[in-house]
């Protein structure tokens, strides 16, 4: 065999394999191997009957488009983003930000105090550690 024979054979191969996606769950199962898979498919041909279980049905295909375009695009993340903007209320949005805000102050209010009483104590000892090491 040339080797743009052998090209086309291994073209014509992932191409018989695309229509038969089972086969990809069968290799990544370590079931079978893609060695295994190609010398069958070049000795039988691809329209044996060992091959009718990998065949995709036509309800399969239906479900595979179905799927694909229940993925949220770019497109429908935008529109989704748009109308729940417009879903909201303003005032309660307002409302909201400002309990997070005042609750935000609170809280850094509390460090404030906890960290001025702890650089008080650590100002008032001087250079004093905590533990005393001599030397010898």
């Amino acid at each position: 065999m040339t080797n743009k024979q052998k090209q086309t054979s291994i073209d014509e191969f992932k191409q018989f394999v695309k229509r038969h996606p089972k086969l990809i769950q069968e290799v990544h199962t370590q079931e079978k191997s893609w060695q295994s898979l190609y010398e069958n498919w070049v000795m039988f041909g691809e329209e044996d009957e060992m091959w009718s279980p990998y065949r995709q049905t036509q309800s399969d295909e239906g479900k595979d488009e179905k799927t694909k375009q229940r993925e949220p695009g770019k497109a429908d993340f935008m529109s989704k983003m748009v109308s729940a903007v417009k879903k909201m209320d303003a005032d309660q949005m307002n409302e909201q930000i400002n309990k997070m805000s005042q609750s935000i102050s609170s809280l850094q209010s509390l460090l404030g105090q906890f960290s001025s009483n702890g650089s008080k104590k650590g100002s008032s000892g001087g250079s004093q550690h905590p533990f005393s090491f001599r030397k010898d």
